[in-house]
């Protein structure tokens, strides 16, 4: 328990600092690749049940079926294979920085879905994806780089936000910093959800410059 707790400190100290100043990513990328892969092989009997109830929520809004979505974060793959389940014709990635995390999300992928979903490696600041190729990128209790995400999401996608323990979640960025970080890189229409325990931000990405 007090290891989990350390843990769950040091995400918080990492998320303040590197949402502040993204440079300093240079310093947590590593002692946080390597956290989560400890966590990886029984990262199902740590998350709630629920903690893709606000990121569904947000879903719910959306005005049209996304044709590529980046789950950016994805850990053990569980919001990506909720898009692919929820969109039949979405090709859909999955991405995240710890290996054995991806090695897990690879091993729950239902054979049903092989043809449309890919997991892999790849660090949030630095994407290995061209400019405005995902309709959607969602992110689940993950530290955001604002512009990397601006660069990826295509002109009228969205991007969501979701914490699936609101505020108590250890990565967590508040409603207000992501909308002021979101409208100065031309994203709006935001709205908020609340599931319970958790929290969600929706926006879209404006059309034109």
């Amino acid at each position: 328990m007090l290891a989990q707790s350390i843990g769950r400190r040091f995400a918080r100290l990492a998320t303040n600092a590197v949402v502040r100043r993204p440079a300093l990513w240079r310093l947590f990328r590593r002692p946080l690749t390597f956290q989560f892969d400890r966590l990886a092989s029984h990262w199902e009997t740590v998350i709630q049940a629920d903690h893709l109830a606000p990121l569904e929520a947000a879903l719910d809004e959306l005005a049209e079926p996304p044709r590529r979505a980046l789950d950016l974060g994805t850990g053990t793959g569980a919001a990506a294979i909720s898009i692919a389940r929820r969109w039949p014709e979405a090709e859909v990635v999955g991405a995240d920085i710890a290996p054995r995390m991806v090695e897990e999300a690879r091993r729950n992928l239902p054979a049903d879905l092989a043809a449309r979903v890919r997991f892999e490696m790849a660090d949030a600041d630095r994407l290995p994806y061209p400019d405005g190729v995902f309709d959607l990128v969602v992110l689940v209790n993950m530290i955001p780089f604002f512009d990397e995400l601006a660069r990826v999401v295509a002109p009228g996608g969205w991007i969501v936000f979701s914490f699936s323990g609101g505020a108590q979640t250890p990565i967590y960025v508040p409603p207000e910093r992501l909308r002021a970080e979101l409208a100065q890189r031309g994203f709006s229409q935001f709205a908020n959800f609340d599931t319970g325990r958790g929290t969600a931000l929706l926006a879209t990405k404006a059309t034109r410059p």
